[in-house]
């Protein structure tokens, strides 16, 4: 009997960080199927770990380019996409430019989390509060997002030194469960791993943002695509020529 073909799912890492890429990489390998190849690729361009509104807009596009670099190369094409970014960059236009299922570590958790019912962010970096909010309610869990929980420091800061990350999550969860949720998601590609490590003597069930971003894809329950050809639907002018020139298709 033949072996089933192996499915290649594309991590797409907005943030220009390969050591990021490298740890998603190392924690969600452990989790594949046998058929299952995860390949991880890096932002060429933008911030090395997105903290901002900006660096997020810039991420949209740098994630845009990497995934026309994919489709577009002579390979079996992708079976789905994780955007390797709690924030998910760019989930809106390339769901509706891929002609496979695509999700994002944002996503993915709020599909696992809301399974729940009510849930909490703990997440580093301030300035991602608002931003989560606002997707949270794009994708339609606002009712459920209760709670989020931001630490000081940022998922680059956290993921350079992890005892002071265990430190500060540790309170972070304690303020998160006060606020009587169902389940907490520890967001942020750098901290992919931690949940496990923190996981011990909460209350609620604990998320880690990367393993459910995997595991969505894996279980068929990211949104499925409405094209069966890659496509955008405008004409280029000076964008990278990566991502096409007058043609509306990219393959």
């Amino acid at each position: 009997m033949l072996a089933a073909p192996s499915k290649r799912i594309l991590l797409i890492n907005p943030n220009t960080s390969s050591t990021t890429t490298e740890r998603l990489l190392r924690v969600l390998s452990a989790q594949l199927p046998a058929n299952v190849i995860l390949e991880g690729h890096t932002a060429r361009f933008g911030a090395s770990y997105i903290a901002c509104e900006a660096s997020h807009a810039v991420a949209a596009h740098a994630m845009l380019e990497k995934w026309v670099e994919q489709v577009s190369a002579p390979l079996v094409a992708p079976a789905g996409v994780l955007i390797g970014c709690f924030g998910d960059p760019g989930l809106f236009a390339l769901r509706e430019s891929s002609a496979c299922p695509v999700t994002g570590l944002a996503e993915a958790s709020f599909i696992e989390a809301s399974s729940f019912g009510s849930f909490a962010i703990v997440t580093g970096g301030e300035r991602w509060r608002p931003m989560l909010q606002r997707l949270a309610q794009a994708l339609g869990y606002g009712d459920k997002l209760r709670h989020i929980e931001t630490v000081a420091p940022s998922g680059a800061e956290l993921l350079a030194d992890p005892e002071m990350a265990r430190r500060c999550l540790g309170q972070a969860f304690t303020n998160a469960v006060q606020a009587g949720v169902n389940a907490i998601i520890l967001g942020g590609a750098g901290l992919a791993g931690y949940a496990e490590q923190l996981k011990v003597n909460q209350p609620v069930p604990l998320i880690d943002s990367a393993l459910a971003g995997l595991q969505v894809l894996l279980d068929g329950r990211a949104p499925p695509p409405h094209i069966t050809a890659n496509e955008f639907h405008a004409r280029w002018s000076n964008v990278n020529l990566s991502l096409g020139s007058s043609a509306t298709k990219v393959i």
